[in-house]
């Protein structure tokens, strides 16, 4: 399969954590949630669970996970994610409009490949799906089709497998494709805002405004799941209108308050900068960090005190993703190493909570080359056969690069 799995391919289902794991371990399901889903064919994710509502009831688990180890004070569980999988399970590639994002792996191992925000023309975004804070790439980046997509050619791959106990620190518009690769994975991570979000939430409102005003005026029958299902509805022009004007608005207070702060700022502004966030709401600092890192600090829960946390925030173990023509060998061996079993395994998918699709799914696309009858004399596409779609035209219109544009002059206008 050469599309991208997108969660609108996907089942769902509600299931306890204990009638996920029998399912993961291969136990016969004759009934429950997954009765009709056998275990060979499938794989299944739960992702986005708050762990401030999974243990609302025992607040004491928060303090077990302290991302203040890696420079950020006062963050914990309260403020993190849970993620958990089986084999295969993984999430498309994308790029997450706020903040940046630490990841601590539990139990089992992820495979990630990312890739650095210079390549984003060459993944060819998309906001189809549309989910507030998240850009997909058109490409499966597994099995890419190089005749629809030749730029993909051009991107820089940085793939490490992180084993439990490892960090990896993602920074602001990295892209990134997570795979498992064990039977069962865990993660928990953390959204951290950070300055830059302020202009990336005008960006999100004015990327909603036109995805929901042009799609909502298709005809219904077409069929197109346009919306991820993260999303609860298509809102309305007046509530995106609002939207916009509160972002905009936000965006001027936050502009104000830095300009009448500046004179006495510090070293430890960025610190004291990073407030709670979840994966929809995340922001952002003006700086673009140089690269993906991968902390490989073992995260033993057992007290630990960051030594000068303004010149050593994330701690002294931090090992640098390279490319994969640039890894080296010791890197390799503390972040990178593979058996031959975890390599990524084609046409894999599937969700718990969110059930994600077979593993043998069998998906209709027209990626495919067009046939010698269907060219014209001259070697085109027939006129039928290069009909533009609303999703083409919403491609160039939300761009990410196209946004950005509009957004700044929208700020440059509202602000004379």
């Amino acid at each position: 399969m050469q599309v991208p799995q997108f969660e609108t391919r996907c089942s769902y289902v509600k299931a306890t954590l204990e009638e996920f794991l029998a399912w993961s371990c291969g136990q016969p399901c004759l009934s429950g949630p997954f009765s009709c889903y056998e275990f060979s064919k499938y794989w299944a994710y739960a992702d986005y669970k708050y762990i401030a509502r999974i243990f609302e009831d025992k607040p004491e688990f928060f303090q077990d996970i302290r991302w203040s180890d890696f420079g950020f004070p006062g963050r914990s569980g309260k403020e993190s994610t849970l993620w958990i999988g089986s084999e295969g399970a993984n999430t498309p590639c994308h790029l997450d409009s706020y903040g940046c994002n630490l990841v601590l792996q539990v139990q089992g191992r992820k495979r990630w490949h990312l890739f650095p925000p210079g390549d984003t023309s060459f993944l060819y975004p998309t906001r189809i799906p549309y989910e507030e804070s998240s850009v997909f790439s058109k490409v499966n980046i597994t099995n890419p089709d190089l005749k629809r997509f030749p730029k993909f050619r051009n991107t820089t791959a940085h793939v490490v497998t992180l084993s439990p106990g490892q960090v990896l620190l993602v920074p602001r518009h990295w892209w990134h494709y997570v795979e498992s690769i064990d039977p069962i994975t865990i993660s928990i991570n953390s959204w951290i805002e950070l300055d830059a979000d302020h202009e990336a939430r005008v960006e999100e409102a004015i990327t909603r405004m036109l995805v929901c005003a042009i799609k909502s005026a298709e005809n219904p029958s077409d069929g197109d799941p346009w919306l991820n299902p993260t999303e609860v509805e298509a809102t309305s022009h007046e509530i995106n209108l609002q939207y916009l004007n509160k972002a905009v608005l936000a965006y001027f207070k936050w502009q104000k308050a830095s300009e009448s702060e500046q004179p006495c700022s510090s070293s430890s502004d960025a610190e004291q900068r990073t407030t709670a966030s979840g994966k929809r709401r995340k922001r952002e600092v003006g700086c673009e960090p140089e690269g993906c890192r991968l902390l490989t600090h073992e995260f033993g829960f057992s007290t630990f005190k960051a030594e000068n946390p303004q010149k050593m925030p994330f701690g002294p173990h931090l090992i640098q993703v390279l490319p994969q023509s640039q890894e080296t060998s010791s890197v390799g061996a503390v972040a990178v190493e593979s058996d031959g079993r975890d390599l990524p395994h084609e046409n894999e998918g599937g969700h718990f909570g969110k059930l994600h699709c077979t593993r043998t799914q069998l998906v209709m696309s027209n990626d495919c080359e067009t046939p010698a009858h269907q060219m014209d004399s001259d070697g085109s596409p027939n006129a039928s056969q290069t009909a533009l779609s609303t999703n083409d035209l919403l491609d160039c219109l939300v761009n990410p690069h196209v946004i950005n544009l509009v957004a700044r002059l929208l700020l440059e206008r509202t602000g004379v």
